[in-house]
């Protein structure tokens, strides 16, 4: 959960959820929770959660048929653990595009509220590894999902300017969740949270993404390297966690996460033998 936004976004914000509530037919119950600068917006509703996504304005969300969360409960196996999808809604209003969601209520809190890395060792028990492993199997397994989650184009402008080194010539891909950091993970039980960029994704970009916010607590990075090490050191596996740590070193370079900047330095230039340019 991120800070709550300016007034005008949260009052625009309130009002679709109330519109996302009466399309859908839930009433919401608080408390709010509110995503990356207020672009989303999401409440319980019963036993319900209600969540709205906003465009920019003038945009759309841009959602394929498949993609997001309702491609998520379409095309993916019920097994992986993840809020089952109950009702969607979609309108334009005031220039915005929004679209509401309603899935199942979550009880158990994420793992790390409001940011996407761990400061601390969760004490996670061996059966959650497990599980967590069985999940990403099941998501690789299963083909699905169309959209390319790391594009070519992006990895071609971020891997020199990021990272220092030119861009690998492939990128193999297999099914994934696209955003697998401490904030969209919850346990245990554990639930994957936030299925907007899952599809097709680097081989070892999950794993490496959640290795890459995992930098400050050892006992934990060395955990997942030891979890995921057939798909980590494979030379597939290597470029996914570069794409990974690419991505984290753009997110410092715009402000966020400045506290990760060396240890994410320090992991990439492990890959490569190449320091990477320090963010202006």
């Amino acid at each position: 959960m991120y800070a709550p936004p300016d007034d005008a976004t949260r009052a625009r914000m309130a009002a679709a959820l109330a519109e996302g509530a009466r399309r859908l037919g839930v009433m919401p119950s608080g408390p709010l929770s509110w995503g990356w600068q207020g672009c989303t917006i999401g409440s319980p509703a019963g036993d319900r959660w209600l969540r709205i996504d906003s465009s920019t304005p003038g945009g759309t969300l841009r959602r394929a048929p498949g993609e997001g969360a309702a491609g998520a409960e379409q095309l993916l196996p019920a097994a992986v653990p993840r809020p089952r999808l109950h009702g969607t809604a979609a309108w334009v209003s005031g220039g915005y595009t929004y679209e509401a969601e309603l899935s199942d209520l979550v009880t158990v809190p994420v793992i790390s509220p409001g940011r996407c890395d761990l400061t601390t060792d969760p004490g996670l028990p061996e059966h959650w590894w497990t599980n967590l492993r069985q999940a990403l199997g099941l998501l690789a397994a299963s083909e699905a999902g169309m959209r390319i989650t790391v594009r070519d184009t992006w990895a071609a402008r971020a891997f020199p300017h990021y990272l220092g080194i030119p861009a690998p010539d492939t990128i193999e891909r297999t099914t994934g969740h696209g955003d697998l950091q401490w904030a969209n993970i919850t346990g245990p039980p554990l639930t994957l949270l936030d299925w907007e960029r899952w599809g097709r994704v680097p081989v070892g970009f999950d794993a490496g993404l959640l290795h890459a916010c995992s930098l400050a607590v050892p006992a934990v990075a060395d955990r997942i390297r030891s979890l995921f090490d057939d798909v980590l050191d494979t030379e597939a596996g290597r470029i996914g966690e570069l794409c990974a740590l690419a991505e984290m070193l753009q997110a410092v370079a715009r402000g966020w996460y400045p506290e990760l900047a060396e240890p994410l330095t320090t992991r990439a230039q492990q890959l490569t033998g190449t320091r990477p340019p320090e963010s202006p």
